[in-house]
């Protein structure tokens, strides 16, 4: 297990870039503590596996340092870094069996067979492999050889890190779920530094201790699933995490005020500070779950129109039209018919603002 620091890392593909658009990682300093389970979370292309393969050694980057418990490693190669890798689509040797797979990376250390045989057995017995591991891996479902790829990964207790490139794509969706509760149950047995890609926010959310946030070859920010939800530092983490994601509500600014269709809503003075010293475009942003619903007006209500209603049985799922805006609500009951008139509510500490896309804290 290692500390894993990056300092001033970038990456490009170009020769030489010279905007950051040009940038397949634009650069960044983190550290990732030893023993820590982090998510590299975002939509295709933002540079997830870029990374991954940058720590694991396959890719060097264009810019700055790979540190491992201090020493630097960004020129060593894969086999030199005592790092794990386990891959979207299974890794395995069909021919062998179950056991073997699993013996495969130890048997390759100079491991003794007394040795070998109880840690097969205990990572067997937490991937729930043990009834499998006198078969041959050919003649096993998908999901039982990503559980031995998975498996391969984890035997090995000397490790930096496990570094995982969405190793549940190809899982069922029951399966998968299984595999999550499966993964943090061991992390918080074998204390291994795992280190997960993947697009689905449900996956990073409920494995990871911290999530790393990237857009565009950009980490924008990095917390834990609480933070994320109730405290984005970016419209993009905003709107790209919560199902449906946080509104987010483009307004003018006049008299210390946000307007919205026509409706005023204060604006604190760390806001109206930064405005003052850095004008750009205002946000407004509320998450659905904190949108508050009255049927009839009040004073600080902002005044809005019912768009759909759907009943998802726990909630009602309601759109509202203001002006030109259209804002999701999750709501414990109905709020009316389509057209019907309503009037919404943004509890002050549930409201968050953001200028050129940061929030303002």
């Amino acid at each position: 297990m290692a500390r894993i620091e990056l300092q001033e890392l970038a990456h490009a593909y170009l020769p030489d870039p010279q905007k950051p658009s040009d940038y397949a990682l634009r650069p960044m300093t983190m550290t990732w503590d030893d023993g820590g389970a982090y998510a590299l979370l975002g939509p295709s292309g933002c540079g997830k596996t870029t990374l991954l393969n940058i720590i694991s050694g396959l890719v060097k980057p264009s810019h700055g340092k790979v540190l491992f418990d201090g020493k630097d490693v960004t020129q060593l190669p894969p086999e030199a870094r005592n790092i794990a890798q386990v891959f979207q689509f299974p890794v395995i040797y069909d021919t062998m069996t179950v056991y073997d797979n699993l013996a495969f990376p130890l048997r390759n250390r100079g491991w003794k067979e007394a040795a070998i045989r109880e840690r097969v057995l205990h990572i067997a017995d937490m991937l729930e492999l043990t009834p499998d591991l006198k078969h041959r891996a050919a003649g096993l479902a998908v999901d039982a050889k990503q559980k031995i790829s998975l498996g391969r990964g984890l035997v090995r207790p000397d490790v930096a890190a496990v570094l995982f490139d969405e190793p549940l794509t190809v899982i069922d969706p029951h399966l998968k779920w299984l595999l999550r509760r499966k993964l943090k149950e061991i992390h918080h047995e074998l204390k291994l530094s795992l280190i997960y890609v993947t697009h689905d926010q449900v996956e990073a959310l409920t494995f990871a201790d911290q999530v790393v946030v990237m857009t565009q070859g950009e980490v924008v920010q990095i917390g834990s699933a609480q933070d994320l939800f109730e405290q984005p530092d970016h419209t993009f983490v905003a709107y790209f995490i919560g199902n449906p994601g946080m509104n987010l509500l483009r307004c003018e600014v006049s008299d210390g005020h946000a307007l919205l269709a026509g409706n005023r809503l204060p604006l604190p003075a760390t806001v109206q500070a930064r405005l003052a010293q850095t004008p750009g475009k205002t946000t407004v942003g509320i998450r659905p779950e904190f949108v508050e619903c009255l049927d009839a007006p009040r004073a600080g209500a902002l005044s809005a129109t019912v768009r759909s209603m759907r009943n998802l049985g726990t909630h009602f799922l309601a759109e509202f039209a203001l002006g030109q805006e259209i804002i999701a609500a999750k709501l414990p009951v109905s709020a009316g018919q389509a057209g019907a008139p309503a009037w919404l509510v943004f509890p002050p500490q549930r409201t968050l603002f953001y200028v050129n896309d940061k929030r303002v804290a």
